[in-house]
Parts: C-alpha cells; sequence; structure tokens
C-alpha cells in the first residue's frame, strides 16, 4: 500500500490574508483578527476590553463598515457597537451575550492554475491513503474529489473524510482512501485540553483506523501544528510542544492497547531536531521515514518552500512494526515553484508562475508491504 501526506493550502478558497504576497503582509491582519475574536468571545467586557476592540476593529479596516478588506464581523442580532458620525467605533455591548453574531476572515478564490495543479498532486501520488492537510471542510474535500480530480485524469477515492477542527480560518486536517481500504472507528482530540483550559490542538489530532485488503489494522493520525508565523516565538513554541506530547501520548496509549500499525503524519511546523518536536519524534518509538535506507528527497532534504534542511517540517512517522515494512519513500515535488535560475526540481508545464503552485508544500510518500 502507499501511504501519502500533502497540505494542499487550501482547495477551492482561502482566507484573503493568507494570500497576500508575503506573510510579513498577512500577520499583522491574522494577528489582530485573533485578538479581536478573543476579545469578542469573553463573558464580559471591561473598559480596556472596550477601548482595545474598537481599537483593533479600526485597524481591521472597520471603521465604516462590518465588512473589511479581509475581515467579516456578522451581527444577527443585539448590540456590539456603534459607528459616531463623529468617526471611531464605540462598543456599546458588556459581555458576549448581549450580541449574536461572529468575526470571519473574508475568502477569495484559489487560482484555478493552482487548484487543478493540486489535483495533479494528488493524482499522481498514486496514493492508497492520503492525508489531507488545511482542507476547508469535508464537503470541500468530498467536491474536490469527485469534480477537480477527474478533471485532470484522475480517479476519485471512494472515501473521504474530515472533521472540523478548532482553526475559524477552515484549515483543517482529513482523510481519503481507496476502495479497499475502509475508514472504521475514528477518534476526534479538539476537546483536549492544556492544564490551562487551552485546546491542545490548533486543529485536531483525529485517529483514523482503516483496514487494508489483506486484512490488516492501520490506525493513522493526521497532524498540523501550530505554525511560527504570528505570536511570539515563546509561545509558539510552547503550543507546539504541547502538541508534540499530547500525540506521543495518545501514540502510547494507541501501543498500550495493542496497535502495532499506526502512522503519524502531516505537517508538524518544525524541524525534526527542534525542542518542541522531542517528545515525539525522539521520545516515543515512532521513526521517521526519511530515516529510511530507500527513502529519495530529491537531493533536497526540505518539504517546505526552498526545501532546505531548515524547511523540512512535513513528516510520516511510523510505528516500529510498520516501518519494518517499509519498501521505498520519497518527496513529490512537481507541484511546487522550483525557481527560474537554475530550476531546483522538475515541475507541471502549467506551472509557470509562483501563483501557479499547487502548494508551498511537498507531498511525502511511502510504500509498505501491509
Amino acid at each position: 500500500m502507499r501511504l501519502a501526506v500533502y497540505n494542499v493550502e487550501n482547495l477551492f478558497d482561502r482566507a484573503k490574508a493568507m494570500n497576500l504576497e508575503s506573510w510579513d503582509e498577512g500577520r499583522p491582519v491574522l494577528e489582530r483578527f485573533a485578538a479581536l475574536n478573543a476579545l469578542l468571545g469573553q463573558i464580559s467586557y471591561s473598559a480596556t476590553d472596550k477601548t482595545r476592540m474598537a481599537a483593533l476593529i479600526v485597524e481591521l479596516g472597520m471603521e465604516k463598515s462590518d465588512t473589511g478588506p479581509f475581515v467579516l464581523l456578522r451581527r444577527n442580532r443585539g448590540g456590539l457597537l456603534k459607528r459616531p458620525q463623529a468617526g471611531g467605533v464605540e462598543i456599546v455591548a458588556d459581555g458576549r451575550a448581549d450580541w449574536v453574531g461572529s468575526l470571519e476572515l473574508r475568502d477569495e478564490p484559489i487560482n484555478e492554475h493552482a487548484m487543478r495543479n493540486t489535483a495533479r498532486v494528488m493524482v499522481d501520488l498514486k496514493a492508497d491513503v492520503l492525508g489531507v492537510v488545511e482542507a476547508e471542510s469535508r464537503p470541500v474535500l468530498s467536491a474536490f474529489n469527485q469534480e477537480i480530480l477527474p478533471a485532470v485524469g484522475g480517479q476519485p477515492f471512494r472515501h473521504v473524510m474530515l472533521i472540523d477542527g478548532n482553526d475559524e480560518r477552515g484549515i483543517d486536517v482529513g482523510l481519503m482512501s481507496r476502495a479497499g481500504y475502509p475508514i472504521g472507528p475514528m477518534r476526534s482530540h479538539v476537546d483536549d485540553l492544556t492544564p490551562a483550559g487551552v485546546p491542545v490542538f490548533s486543529r485536531d489530532c483525529p485517529e483514523f483506523e482503516l483496514t487494508t485488503p489483506g486484512g490488516a489494522r492501520l490506525v493513522v493520525m493526521v497532524n498540523h501544528f501550530k505554525s511560527k508565523g504570528f505570536g511570539s516565538q515563546a509561545s509558539s513554541n510552547a503550543r507546539r510542544r504541547a502538541q508534540a506530547e499530547r500525540v506521543a501520548a495518545i501514540y502510547e496509549g494507541l501501543v498500550a492497547s495493542g496497535a502495532e500499525h499506526v502512522a503519524v503524519m502531516g505537517d508538524l511546523n518544525d524541524t525534526p531536531g527542534s525542542a518542541p518536536l522531542q517528545p515525539l519524534v525522539a521520545g516515543t518509538s515512532l521513526k521517521d521515514i526519511s530515516a529510511h535506507p530507500s527513502f529519495d528527497d530529491g537531493g533536497f532534504p526540505g518539504t517546505y518552500g526552498a526545501s532546505s534542511a531548515g524547511n523540512k517540517i512535513d513528516y510520516i512517522l511510523l510505528s516500529p512494526a510498520l516501518f519494518a515494512k517499509v519498501r521505498s519513500g520519497g518527496i513529490f515535488r512537481k507541484g511546487m515553484w522550483p525557481g527560474v535560475r537554475p530550476k531546483k526540481w522538475e515541475a507541471y508545464a502549467e506551472l509557470k508562475r509562483p501563483e501557479d503552485a499547487a502548494s508551498d508544500h511537498a507531498a511525502l510518500w511511502v510504500d509498505i508491504d501491509l
């Protein structure tokens, strides 16, 4: 069987703030969005909270309208704010119970060439089981599977599953599998909490149990750890470490219950030697497929951007019994922008500009005798 994982960076629509030319442009928007959302969700609003909320609303371009360039404020009922004729914003609600609505990031369609190149990657991987990172929802993933894969000559996957996670931007993790690899019992960890009462996982760490055509049981956990993109380095590192510790504990629990064939895969947003990932990559019996003698990295150790060693952030980690059955593995980069002077790797002919790239991430695959 072939097991693969791919960070698709959304399929049809993506938050406009995440589509800007540089991360330095989008990061302040996402930071302000997160800060305002956290304040709006509080049970009661202090005077300081109200002042800060009003300032953030203005900074997000919503001084005159609930629709900003990157963010949309939906107000269904109740009173949250007023906009005085003199300008500015005044928060009139005293807490979350005083109004009904939500704060949302505005989306825009993905470049059509990028969308089709994403589908080409999914088809050319020839995976029996594919972990997908950054899909908007199960209906979106299912529609992409049924409509776009055939449009580039592919066969849709038989099974598609995604459990909504904790990220409000619509970047969840899911699983697709071929006929003969049915998805059985599933377990979500969206409600796992840290000692401080904060959700551990930025998205989720779903456990998918599959059965192979030969009757073997395989448990796959798909992950997308906290990025380094916004928030302080210390808080981001602490969040990733907590996620690594929790995944390690879940894995150990599966092993203790008798599970032999376990795979942990996804975008862990850090390098193998980083302190945050050590509880998972060094503190368990899981083995990185890149350490297998047959693994081919195509001459570049990384999986993101320029694919340098510092950009190795995507993983397939296997339990010892599964690792022992590995035949081969590698990194698939044809959907990534290869550069121009010179091109670093072979890319699709349809990939003529960086904007046409399927994703900034490469896909990983491994062939296993199971």
